[in-house]
């Protein structure tokens, strides 16, 4: 029920920031590091997609707003098809069965990742959801969304896609 109210609040709060844009990241810290298996028991790490343009979202499926903007990264996943883009939703302290149903009734196709003990969240500093970082081609942060957004909306693809540009390697691309 706390987490209910607690996500029905954040939903409230940031309904203005829903349809923000991006923030760029201050500072200069390092990438936290990443290595969680995906329902598949595959194993990603950001390392794995170097050259890549990487957004990872850190959500929960009792979050009413990481529920609400879900539909709207399968829709960004479809759009960047072939381009040097991932998608990564790390799925925090909940069952693989639970994130498991959610996916199939909200049709998502892309790597949901399991932080079953929450060490990752903590590890980047995760505090409310949905959090979203983009990782440009050279694996650093350079974007930070809090609160739910419209990733397909043509101004955030645009943002996106303008980070390509350097660093992409041709194995990437593929």
């Amino acid at each position: 029920m706390i987490r209910y109210l607690t996500g029905l609040l954040m939903l409230v709060s940031l309904s203005c920031a829903a349809a923000g844009q991006l923030e760029p990241l201050r500072g200069n810290a390092p990438t936290p590091g990443l290595s969680l298996e995906d329902l598949g028991h595959k194993v990603h790490t950001l390392q794995d997609y170097q050259g890549r343009v990487v957004l990872v979202n850190f959500w929960a499926s009792w979050c009413g707003p990481c529920v609400v903007e879900m539909p709207s990264m399968q829709r960004l996943q479809n759009a960047m098809t072939g381009k040097p883009f991932t998608l990564l939703a790390v799925n925090v302290e909940e069952s693989p069965g639970t994130v498991w149903k959610f996916a199939a009734r909200v049709g998502i196709h892309f790597p949901l990742l399991l932080d079953r003990e929450g060490q990752t969240a903590y590890d980047w500093g995760i505090d409310l959801y949905p959090t979203s970082f983009l990782i440009d081609p050279q694996g650093r942060v350079q974007y930070v969304a809090y609160g739910p957004r419209e990733w397909d909306d043509p101004d955030m693809i645009q943002a996106i896609e303008g980070m390509f540009g350097s660093g992409v390697s041709e194995q990437a691309r593929q």
